[in-house]
């Protein structure tokens, strides 16, 4: 793929990323612009995910527990199967938390998840817990018919090497609609009398 800026053209590898060498044209100022705009977008990422990497990951494992709580809550058939088989959420959504699904989905998917994190507040803690929801509850119904030994191979390898971006918009859609409806009114995620 080309693009052009001025009358240079620029390649792009897969997914649209930039070749670094396709960069040494650019007039200072839009380097400059880039590197501003990259700098804002890693702090974004550090000032949510901070706690995630300091001693004993707090910020992990309170996301672990809040992906355990909505599972719990949104697919109560799915959370049963995972008790009774005695897998721990700690088990498979530890990776998911601590990668931010870097490893479940491609890069340029990876790309549009990330690109919805650093537009929405607290992105990359909050709504990934919701985004990772939406991935385990999409494939409620196969993994209900799996033991433990299957259960464990399957998130490790999750099917979706050929999930298209209007896959992940409809996975970001989903969390969405669940942040709106619990992470606001956090008495939702009580079960009900």
């Amino acid at each position: 793929k080309e693009g052009a800026v001025g009358d240079k053209q620029i390649e792009t590898g897969q997914h649209g990323v930039l070749q670094l060498e396709s960069l040494d044209f650019l007039p200072q100022e839009r380097m400059d612009n880039a590197e501003a705009d990259t700098y804002y977008c890693f702090s974004a990422l550090l000032d949510d995910i901070q706690d995630h990497y300091t001693f004993s990951q707090p910020g992990l494992q309170r996301r672990v527990i809040q992906l355990q709580t909505l599972v719990q809550r949104l697919d109560p058939d799915l959370y049963e199967h995972f008790e009774h088989e005695k897998l721990q959420f700690l088990q498979f959504a530890f990776r998911w938390m601590n990668c931010l699904l870097m490893r479940e989905l491609s890069l340029g998917n990876i790309l549009r998840l990330w690109d919805t994190y650093l537009s929405e507040p607290q992105g990359f803690s909050t709504f990934h817990v919701y985004t990772c929801a939406a991935l385990l509850i999409t494939f409620s119904e196969d993994l209900q018919k799996e033991s433990f030994q299957e259960l464990v191979m399957f998130l490790q390898r999750l099917p979706t090497e050929k999930w298209s971006e209007n896959d992940v918009e409809l996975l970001l859609s989903q969390a969405y609609m669940w942040k709106n409806i619990f992470n606001y009114a956090p008495s939702n995620l009580k079960k009900p009398n």
